[in-house]
């Protein structure tokens, strides 16, 4: 029945000229075709298709077929013939039916599709669009790139694969679906390649600025949220090879190294909006990062690489993406930072930086991130290989910037834990000055004395909290300790002799009371407990506590007596550590006082 009315509906239009087909006409056609789908006649509505009469009737009612088409594709089962029939129904609409009618038929069909049938759609509907692009002769470049951009937004809400597991899954198609795109947009390279090597045109600068935007877009999604390290078990890794793929668009295009170095002088689009320009600003920065990552990390395209530059201007090019990484919270982009940042830095020399680069914003702001990453992130592996980094970046600085880094992290850190690695830093600098094993004028004589003015004191004074600072004010009486030792006063080659009534003044002295206070504090805090405890018809009444300013969990009175006589044993350890030092000052006074 639905054939015999196609059937009819193909008689009548067969004899009218193309230009009297009316709206009715095609309204008709659609609903006869998709009764013939539904119904399972596809190898008759194929035949129909492929009649040499109907050529006109096609070519301008054919595309009204797409829809119903994908609908029955998606039902049949992979081995059905009535599949394999609309697959060639497909083909031939393709061939036949007018380029700019199905073009907007086939994108129509990609908008409208959601969820878990967006891979399936998307790589159904490539090869018909291609084909049809390939025909195209106005507007080729905006259709070429309304088409990508169609995709590539259909396909960024998808979640990732990212552990061995979901990426040998696949579960959604995503891996599939990212390499079939890059093999749909392969033609559109070759044009825009082939024309280069000719002239330049402006019909085809205006492809090439849209495969660009294709690979910018394919750069932050999903290649920035990938993962990308070679995964045992899997022979060829979907996310390596699109990454390889983009990497070689951006490279036949002749856009790769102006992307690594020449980025800042790019045009960007004028917006009108200032929020539209931040988004597109925000996502070029995060495409530019992922492909530095890419370049310095994974190797994609080194081979392309000029081998001119030195590591230090790698480094400065860099510290901008490397920040735009560290920022983000999402494990696969903070760890792609670190990478990167590490990357960077083992190609140096220790001690080959010069100081002069701290006056790029990037050498300032990126250790600051880098200490909220060691600080603040949850994921533990991250906090330590931050730390390491650090410690990394530090090493490469000359003296200078060894010293200039110092005082600007004791002066943005805001962490006791950051600040005591510091002095450390600082007492590591002053030994090897000590035992000349370089030439080192900043961590002796004046330039360290305005350093350890910095080291050697109490933020607040008595009243600075010491639980907290502990680590700070450990690091601090360690260094001081070692001072004492190994600097005589006669020699006085640190400077440290010269502000000691400054030292006594502002940290020794200071640090005696506040450790008077917070251990009667907390003794008397004991005292409470206990009583309480004995008052209590349980000694597991749960209860709060507050100890350096944070409520800490809901504890037990067990549990907050430990607590307690753990900060005590603490204030013992600064405690006996200040005596020590004392002792030392008065001992190596004496000692001088008898010598003279």
């Amino acid at each position: 029945m639905a054939v015999d009315e196609l059937q009819a509906i193909i008689q009548r239009c067969q004899v009218l000229e193309e230009a009297d087909f009316k709206g009715e006409d095609f309204n008709l056609f659609q609903v006869a075709g998709q009764k013939c789908l539904e119904d399972g006649y596809a190898s008759q509505l194929l035949e129909v298709i492929k009649n040499e009469k109907n050529k006109v009737i096609i070519k301008n009612m054919g595309w009204n077929l797409i829809s119903p088409l994908v609908r029955c594709i998606f039902t049949y089962k992979q081995e059905d013939d009535k599949r394999e029939h609309c697959l060639k129904i497909l083909d031939q609409l393709a061939q036949l039916c007018n380029p700019k009618e199905l073009f907007l038929g086939l994108l129509e069909q990609i908008e409208q599709t959601s969820g878990e049938q967006v891979c399936q759609t998307v790589m159904l509907l490539l090869q018909p669009l291609q084909t049809v692009l390939l025909k195209l002769q106005n507007k080729k470049a905006y259709s070429v790139g309304l088409s990508l951009a169609m995709i590539m937004n259909q396909l960024t809400p998808l979640p990732v694969p990212y552990t061995k597991q979901q990426i040998q899954e696949d579960k959604l198609g995503l891996c599939q679906c990212c390499n079939a795109v890059v093999d749909f947009a392969k033609p559109f390279v070759s044009e825009v390649v082939k024309n280069m090597e000719k002239s330049s045109e402006y019909n085809d600068m205006e492809l090439k600025e849209e495969l660009l935007k294709f690979c910018m877009k394919s750069l932050k999604y999903p290649l920035l949220t990938a993962q990308l390290e070679q995964l045992e078990g899997i022979e060829e890794h979907p996310f390596r090879h699109f990454a390889t793929e983009i990497i070689d668009i951006l490279w036949n295009i002749g856009e790769l190294i102006p992307l690594v170095f020449l980025h800042h002088k790019g045009k960007s689009p004028h917006w009108e909006n200032q929020e539209f320009a931040d988004i597109e600003q925000k996502n070029s920065a995060d495409s530019l990062a992922c492909l530095s990552y890419l370049m310095f990390v994974q190797h994609f395209g080194i081979d392309c690489f000029p081998v001119v530059f030195s590591p230090s201007y790698l480094l400065q090019c860099n510290m901008t993406h490397i920040e735009v990484l560290l920022i983000r919270t999402e494990e696969s982009m903070l760890s792609k930072g670190l990478d990167l940042f590490e990357s960077c830095l083992l190609r140096m020399e220790n001690n080959s930086l010069l100081h002069q680069y701290l006056e790029f914003r990037g050498f300032i702001n990126v250790p600051q991130v880098l200490v909220k990453v060691m600080t603040l992130c949850p994921i533990e592996h991250l906090r330590k290989k931050s730390l390491n980094i650090l410690q990394l970046f530090i090493d490469k600085f000359d003296a200078e910037g060894k010293y200039t880094l110092f005082r600007c992290l004791l002066k943005t850190s805001n962490h006791a834990g950051v600040e005591g690695y510091v002095i450390k830093n600082i007492k590591d600098q002053i030994h090897l000055s000590l035992m000349k094993a370089c030439d080192n004028t900043w961590f002796t004589g004046h330039h360290l004395i305005s350093l350890l003015d910095l080291v050697l004191l109490l933020p607040e004074g008595a009243e600075t909290d010491l639980l907290q600072n502990s680590d700070r004010i450990m690091a601090s009486l360690n260094l001081l300790r070692y001072l004492i030792i190994k600097d005589c006063e006669s020699d006085n080659q640190t400077g440290v002799w010269t502000i000691l009534a400054k030292i006594e003044q502002n940290f020794l002295k200071p640090l005696h009371v506040g450790l008077n206070m917070s251990k009667a504090h907390y003794e008397a805090e004991i005292k409470n407990k206990k009583e309480n405890r004995r008052e209590a018809h349980s000694c597991n009444t749960v209860c709060s506590l507050t100890i350096s300013g944070e409520k800490m969990p809901a504890m037990t009175t067990e549990m907050q007596l430990q607590v307690l006589h753990s900060a005590l044993f603490t204030f013992d350890l600064i405690e006996s550590v200040l005596s020590r030092v004392e002792e030392l000052i008065e001992v190596k006074i004496k000692g001088g006082m008898d010598e003279n």
